[in-house]
């Protein structure tokens, strides 16, 4: 075989390998410090391994991705001991970035923590997951990943949100799947209405809402329109970002108590800081008013920055 040839071979070879790279870049980090010395350490590394391999190896959507496309994700799972041997109860926090177009930013797309995760896990345990058999034979290992597929899943639909009107429907559709069919088990939490306010229930209930079918747009324009025009021409972006937070207070006023509304505001107050800061007068002022009401862990920080 010529030289040429070889280099062609290796060519379409990578390029075949690039196109049906998985979606996650996602880095899993798992934390035992609470859990004691009743169990060997390394179980929880192993944990660790298993669970970055599964997010990150498994094809979640048909389309296919470019390495450089992946969707940067973190998920720390804080372990306590459970009541029962291999049982575990912990939180997780999930945060997802969104590069925004021009620049080396990565904007918060998702920063949330889920208190309610239990699940029974032995060293070396297959990590499953079946879109169709969500349950499994065993509820509390099965709680596991379906929790994280439920987050998989997500984190793709407002990523598809960010980028096409409404784009993230089908992803947000299959997570909906997965509370419909979740595990049940003594100590299993935050699958049900009832389980709560702010739980996986309501985020994609919210998200699959006709009632609040705006919140899709709100996530295209906050990112499509707004942050990757900033760049490009920071008065037309701000004039954008205006619009969304226009869009927000209307949802703001007859869904109050949404959750969707938190969880859009919670890592952003930042950025939203820094595009308002050289805004005329006029749109300060209104923007650090609005923001005040909807973002109240925020509001002295906008009230402040926002002069």
């Amino acid at each position: 075989m010529n030289y040429t040839k070889f280099k062609l071979l290796i060519f379409f070879a990578l390029l075949v390998t690039s196109a049906s790279a998985q979606e996650l870049n996602a880095r899993v980090t798992v934390n035992s410090s609470r859990v004691g010395t009743s169990v060997n350490k390394s179980t929880f590394q192993t944990l660790q391994t298993a669970l970055n391999t599964f997010l990150n190896n498994r094809k979640w959507t048909t389309d296919n991705f470019l390495p450089t496309e992946k969707i940067d994700c973190n998920f720390l799972l804080n372990l306590q001991p459970g009541t029962d041997a291999n049982v575990y109860t912990a939180s997780l926090t999930i945060q997802a970035g969104r590069p925004i177009f021009n620049s080396s930013y990565l904007s918060p797309i998702i920063n949330y923590q889920d208190a309610d995760v239990t699940f029974k896990y032995v060293e070396f345990q297959q990590l499953d997951f079946n879109d169709n058999r969500v349950s499994g034979a065993d509820g509390l290992v099965s709680n596991l990943t379906a929790v994280f597929a439920y987050y998989a899943y997500m984190i793709i639909g407002f990523d598809y949100d960010s980028y096409a009107q409404r784009g993230g429907v089908p992803y947000f559709s299959k997570a909906q799947n997965i509370v419909n069919n979740a595990p049940e088990a003594r100590g299993i939490a935050g699958w049900k209405a009832f389980d709560g306010t702010r739980n996986r229930y309501w985020l994609t209930e919210n998200m699959e809402n006709s009632r609040y079918a705006i919140m899709h747009d709100i996530y295209y324009a906050y990112y499509r329109k707004a942050e990757d025009k900033l760049v490009e021409n920071e008065t037309i972006a701000r004039a954008e970002m205006l619009n969304v937070i226009n869009m927000l207070s209307s949802f703001s006023a007859d869904n109050s108590n949404a959750m969707i509304k938190q969880f859009f505001f919670q890592g952003k107050a930042n950025e939203l800081i820094k595009i308002f800061a050289k805004a005329p007068p006029q749109d300060k002022a209104r923007a650090s008013e609005l923001l005040q009401k909807m973002d109240m862990t925020n509001a002295a920080r906008y009230k402040d920055e926002l002069k």
